[in-house]
């Protein structure tokens, strides 16, 4: 090797870096991380190869220099401004605009002076090599999205004319419509992105493919997913080929799966250049006799162990290309970060052997990520749990030692109750009713013998949840609530109005002194809601078990549903019949009604806060929000603002309300009609009861009686827990009022994205503002995830990826679970986000999850589907108020469902049938 080359630079690569005239030449060996701006993403992650000592093929980047010089007066300014201004949506226009911007790029051509650099670098490679040409965008391959495959690559390129022409072609690809797309959903800015070019030598590869570090679909880190086949890897990387699979355990260096694919496409290269596609019949294939794998054992293990060391180098796991030549030799042609692995779980040091996380947002029926004081937020409240429960917690700001974070979503260890007997017994029971996919994950982790049971008797649950029910009086609660029920209501309305006074405070209080009392509200007052309000609907719904107990067959599923249909004291139904009643007063009202019709729901807002509403609606809209302004959608995180801050959200509701056409029962007469069904059905099991003992009838009768007083308080807890959110929220507000005017924070919401010992850095003085502006991106980035898992595993895995998924239960049929019986077919409305939704009378709502920002949509959707849930999960109990066919835990419902499709949603039978079928449905 020659002694001025860089430090572990393989051999092949030129010495010391080369730039030719302008800076528009790079030698791929000096290439480095660093220089994302002016090589590329891909440039970028071939150059750190090489300083890893990692064998990539040697070439030139053409920098972004020269395709700045190249459109310096091409005219694209025009283009870029028409793209700002496009929606994400608008594929026409994108397209479009798209067009336009390639047909500048290639009119412009490229300049005589980097013509010249691209030739003399080209030269120095050998006379008339084949060379991979290869775009190398400024986005591209980055850490939250990897833009793979959406410019161009040439292969096989032979001599300078070729080269050149791929040059172009390669800077026309940064817009094409796929590339255009892509960046405006991902927010990136167009004027903001140049590309290079790498050219490399061609590796004429025997065999090539791709290999993940870590598995993609499972996400345990400790597997390599190689996929292979003969000829260029381009075949693999197009989808064009069904591969050969190895799946290597990297630790054991050991091929734990293999599958072979029929590799009936192979791409190659041509002796003049180009590539061509060379297609076999399945019969070729070995005369139709047991396919032969294109890789040796010996090959399979190289390439793990060069999956180690690429990963080691880059401290993440990578999505790589490689390539291996007639020779032998094994190439890597790229490497970018795997996106689209969820995030482990950390903690200093690391816990020591398996653990198993559950995901408590999805469990809380939240699927978006949680702003930073949101999360320490309820970091406050889950240690007031824990130290109520006789858990040590050093440091209240940092959550309880169960508790863990991951994709800014909340997880908690499940492994203590995986461990133990009556642990398995009770959590999957409770989560069969509030997420059961999450339950029958857990029942698969019982034969997992990483956690096998250790923990044989309830003494140490004992332990824990003795001196909660004893604090707070939970078997007096208990048995008030079956003995005397009126007392008992009483007491929570008491405790309710108690916690509401405490939640105040001075008006002349510090900065320090309002954080201070956040960290009180959060930390100490809201959870005795949980255990003082929470046996009554326990007691009512455990007096319905009692009920099927007695009556058994007499007491079908069905029914019981019924009686729990139209309850009182539900505050969540309370607040969509108010929002329902505001609308019916506006409607008495022409003009009002018009007024609101004819505005969009940002329109509207502004009017409110200007108090320029019709006044039926302006005084109706204050006084709703005076008694539920605390409310949201994701409630929990408090970083997200209430509807008193930004009531868009209500008013658009309202104003669809006021669309409807008149005839059909409103849903107050339909929340009347369900209660008097339920009268009617509890006097029907009364008398069933009655044929049996009169003993039976009295019981019965007496357990249905608590059923409907205290089954619709199991809102309560949560109402409460927001009430208390919403205050510390306006405290934090007014801290950050404060940070923003002493210019350490941008704006006084920008505090929600720090956390409370953040809030205190920045009152002693600290400038936050750039520290607010990273966890915001992140926050941004997290909000495009799509795929958030049930549980997690220490190594990454999912177990829900590995299980059998038992999607559907026919020919496009998707399977959950029976939430609220009833039989609808109607046309499927998707909504991800119901701030400014619209949903047609009738239409069935498929979400990935609902909360109660989310109910007053269900008085005018026909039916509900949800990926989350249980059959008393939030939106399954709202849908059974409003007689809706629900069908809840259904994985993956919003991608497989499209709107507009038509569906029969049957609620008794758990089943969504999915008709009128488009590419990507069922």
């Amino acid at each position: 090797m020659d002694s001025q080359q860089p430090l572990n630079q393989p051999e092949g690569h030129p010495a010391g870096p080369r730039k030719a005239a302008q800076g528009f030449i790079v030698d791929i060996a000096t290439i480095r991380g660093s220089m994302l701006s002016e090589v590329g993403g891909k440039a970028a992650n071939l150059g750190e190869l090489v300083s890893a000592g990692l064998p990539v093929p040697p070439g030139f980047c053409l920098t972004t220099h020269a395709y700045r010089r190249a459109l310096a007066a091409a005219g694209l300014d025009t283009v870029l401004r028409e793209l700002s201004e496009a929606g994400s949506t608008d594929t026409g226009t994108l397209n479009s605009l798209a067009a336009r911007a390639r047909s500048v790029v290639l009119d412009a051509g490229i300049p005589g002076e980097v013509a010249e650099a691209v030739l003399a670098a080209y030269r120095d490679l050998g006379e008339e090599v084949p060379v991979a040409v290869r775009s190398s965008a400024t986005a591209e391959d980055l850490p939250g999205a990897s833009f793979a495959g959406q410019q161009d690559t040439f292969l096989n390129v032979v001599g300078a004319e070729a080269v050149l022409d791929a040059v172009g072609r390669c800077w026309a690809s940064l817009w094409t419509d796929r590339a255009v797309s892509y960046r405006t959903t991902n927010g990136v800015d167009h004027s903001s992105v140049a590309l290079a070019v790498v050219i490399q030598e061609m590796v004429a590869s025997a065999t090539a493919g791709v290999m993940f570090t870590a598995n993609p679909v499972t996400g345990k880190r400790h597997e390599a997913v190689i996929d292979a086949s003969p000829g260029l890897g381009e075949a693999v990387v197009s989808g064009a080929v069904n591969p050969d699979q190895f799946v290597v355990d990297i630790n054991s260096r050991t091929i734990v799966r293999r599958s072979l694919g029929d590799k009936l496409v192979e791409i190659r290269p041509l002796p003049g250049g180009g590539t061509e596609r060379i297609e076999r019949a399945a019969s070729e294939q070995s005369g139709g006799s047991a396919l032969k794998a294109c890789l040796d054992d010996r090959q399979i293990l190289d390439l793990a162990g060069l999956a180690r060391l690429v990963e080691q180098h880059y401290g993440a796991p990578q999505d790589t290309e490689w390539a291996i030549d007639g020779a032998g030799k094994l190439w890597l042609t790229q490497s970018r970060p795997i996106t689209t692995l969820y995030p482990q779980m950390t903690r200093n040091p690391p816990l020591p052997g398996e653990h198993a996380f559950l995901n408590f947002s999805l469990a809380q029926g939240l699927t978006r990520p949680i702003t930073p004081m949101g999360l320490a937020g309820i970091r406050l409240v889950a240690s007031c749990v824990a130290t109520t429960a006789s858990f040590d917690v050093p440091d209240p700001r940092s959550g309880p030692p169960a508790y863990y974070e991951a994709g800014q979503r909340i997880f908690f260890d499940l492994t203590a109750v995986l461990r133990s007997r009556i642990g398995r017994s009770i959590v999957p029971r409770v989560f069969d009713v509030m997420e059961a996919r999450s339950a029958m994950l857990m029942r698969e982790l019982f034969e997992d013998p990483r956690f096998s049971v250790t923990i044989k008797t309830p003494l140490k649950l004992i332990r824990h949840v003795g001196p909660v029910a004893a604090k707070y009086r939970v078997p007096e609660s208990f048995l008030r609530g079956l003995f005397a029920p009126a007392s008992a209501m009483k007491r929570v309305d008491r405790f309710s109005a108690e916690l509401r006074r405490s939640f105040s405070v001075p008006e002349d209080a510090t900065p320090h002194q309002r954080i201070a009392y956040v960290q009180r509200i959060l930390g100490e007052r809201v959870f005795p809601t949980v255990p003082t309000v929470l046996p009554l609907p326990v007691l009512g719904f455990a007096m319905l078990a009692l009920v099927r107990r007695l009556l058994g067959a007499q007491a079908p599923y069905s029914e019981l549903q019924t009686v729990i249909r139209g309850l009182a004291d539900n505050v969540t139904t309370q607040m969509d019949l108010a929002l329902w009643h505001l609308a019916s007063d506006i409607r008495q009202d022409p003009d009002a009604t018009s007024f609101m019709v004819g505005r969009t729901a940002g329109e509207l807002a502004l009017h409110y806060r200007d108090a320029t509403l019709p006044p039926v609606a302006q005084s109706g809209m204050k006084a709703f929000l005076l008694e539920y302004g605390h409310r949201a959608v994701a409630e929990i995180d408090l970083g997200m603002p209430r509807w008193a801050d930004d009531p868009t959200h209500v008013l658009g509701v309202v104003a669809n309300y006021l669309r409807l056409e008149p005839g059909a029962d409103t849903p107050d007469q339909q929340f009347d009609k369900a209660a008097r069904e339920a009268d009617d059905q509890v006097a029907r099991l009364v008398a069933r009861a009655r044929a049996k003992s009169p003993l039976h009838a009295a019981v019965v009768r007496t357990a249905l009686d608590r059923t409907r007083r205290f089954a619709g308080l199991r809102e309560l807890p949560k109402y409460n827990l927001v009430l208390g959110l919403a205050a510390a929220r306006e405290q934090l507000l007014l801290v950050g009022n404060g940070l923003a005017a002493s210019q350490r924070i941008e704006d006084a919401e920008d505090i929600f994205f720090l956390d409370l010992d953040d809030a205190e850095v920045a009152l002693a003085g600290g400038d936050l503002r750039g520290v607010v502006a990273e966890r915001r991106a992140a926050y941004e980035l997290e909000l495009r995830r799509r795929h958030i898992p049930r549980l997690l595993l220490s190594d990454g895995t999912e177990p829900e990826a590995t299980a059998p998924r038992g999607l559907q239960a026919g020919p496009g049929t998707l399977s959950g679970s029976p939430a609220s019986a009833g039989l609808v077919t109607a046309r499927a409305r998707v909504i991800m986000d119901p701030v400014g939704a619209h949903l047609e009378p009738g239409e069935i709502l498929v979400a990935p999850s609902t909360d109660p920002g989310w109910t007053p949509l269900f008085l005018t959707a026909g039916g509900l589907v949800m990926e989350m849930g249980g059959p008393n999960s939030h939106g399954a109990v709202v849908a059974r108020e409003y007689g809706i066919p629900a069908v809840v835990g259904v994985p993956d419902a919003t991608a497989r469902i499209a709107s507009g499709q038509q569906l029969t949603v049957d609620g008794a039978a758990g089943t969504v049938t999915v008709k009128d079928v488009t590419g990507g449905g069922v």
